[in-house]
């Protein structure tokens, strides 16, 4: 085991081996990793979560996180990966590692995850785009699993079809679960036989997959399936997330129903910010990151804590600045803050203190984090 510091938080790595590696697709492919029996305890994981691999890239270690497309029953670690281009640090870690050679990895971390609910009968819609299809399929494997009343519905956005990954998998397990699982292909650079399933997965395209997909509900006929809707899971670039989320309120959807996970950084907000605050001048900022103190001033409660801490340089941990990963996660000892939309926090979080700086407005003249909470 090792002990990293990764997005400012100290994590646990344990060496695991390579047990099968398949290309996928030109730019992805799978890794699966052994765990051996003493470690079982320490890579349970849910649907939807991820874990970080170390390992080298032109000499030098790099981390990078890659969700799991095994389901928890599955008792394995499957990863999904891309290759973003030819000479970065994915490609490196194709080439450079095989069958039986060994990765630090670390535990499963992540919160795009559900509550199963095996006796309810659920409408669960999933939107992916690319290799946002890995937490999702992970997801529909563990739910058809598990949740015999549950039906589901998935749309896939590619450039094209040779771009598709997991389509033999897909497909199967539409096949023997079609009475609860469709799944429709979109490509947005490759011409289609049939104009709907042409372009961009946006609100444009959620208009017409509610009309024209998810309206005649065989159960009920006084309402549409997507009046049934119970939740939603998105995965994808962060305009993809922002433009669908945005749609999905807008059709209806509570926000709490809505679940994202992100890809890349995104530093714009996932909904739009519908408060106005008091504005308050030369706020005093305190806080404490990996045993050290720092004390600096912001301008205005103009924007954001942790963007005006990184415009300072200051070491804060972040990974996307939208809500969604909890890289930034800490205590408020002091002061008072607005926290603005919150994919991550749990309410006893909240009620515990906890908040997201990149979420967070001041709203007092002092303000004290903790980033060492843990």
């Amino acid at each position: 085991m090792e002990q990293q510091i990764y997005k400012g938080k100290l994590t646990q790595f344990h060496w695991l081996k390579i047990a099968k590696k398949v290309e996928l697709t030109k730019n992805t492919f799978s890794l699966e990793f052994e765990i051996p029996e003493n470690l079982k305890a320490n890579f349970k994981f849910e649907a939807g979560q991820f874990v970080s691999v170390k390992f080298q890239s032109h000499g030098e270690d790099v981390i990078n996180d890659y969700s799991m497309t095994s389901a928890p029953y599955e008792h394995k670690i499957s990863l999904g990966i891309k290759i973003n281009s030819p000479d970065g640090a994915t490609s490196q870690l194709f080439k450079n590692y095989n069958v039986g050679d060994e990765l630090l990895v670390s535990e499963p971390n992540g919160r795009f995850t559900l509550v199963s609910k095996p006796s309810e009968f659920r409408t669960i819609v999933g939107f992916a785009a690319g290799i946002g299809i890995t937490p999702i399929l992970s997801h529909f494997k563990n739910i058809i699993h598990n949740e015999p009343r549950t039906r589901l519905f998935l749309f896939f956005g590619n450039k094209s079809s040779q771009d598709l990954i997991y389509r033999d998998l897909l497909d199967d397990l539409a096949k023997k679960h079609s009475d609860r699982l469709q799944i429709f292909y979109f490509y947005s650079q490759e011409k289609t036989a049939d104009q709907f399933f042409y372009g961009r997965l946006d609100a444009k395209k959620l208009n017409l997959i509610i009309n024209q997909i998810l309206h005649l509900d065989d159960t009920d006929e006084e309402s549409t399936i997507w009046d049934a809707v119970d939740d939603v899971l998105i995965c994808g670039k962060g305009e993809m997330i922002k433009t669908l989320a945005n749609a999905c309120y807008h059709h209806g959807i509570p926000k709490k129903n809505i679940h994202f996970e992100l890809f890349e950084e995104f530093n714009d907000d996932i909904y739009p910010v519908e408060k106005e605050f008091p504005l308050i001048e030369n706020v005093e900022i305190e806080f404490k990151i990996l045993g050290e103190k720092y004390e600096t001033n912001l301008p205005t409660n103009k924007e954001k804590i942790l963007q005006q801490l990184l415009i300072q340089k200051f070491p804060v941990p972040y990974s996307c600045k939208s809500g969604i990963c909890g890289s930034c996660e800490c205590i408020l000892e002091e002061g008072e803050v607005e926290l603005l939309e919150n994919e991550y926090l749990t309410e006893k979080e909240e009620e515990r203190g906890h908040i997201l700086a990149c979420m967070s407005i001041a709203k007092s003249k002092k303000i004290k984090l903790n980033f060492d909470f843990s």
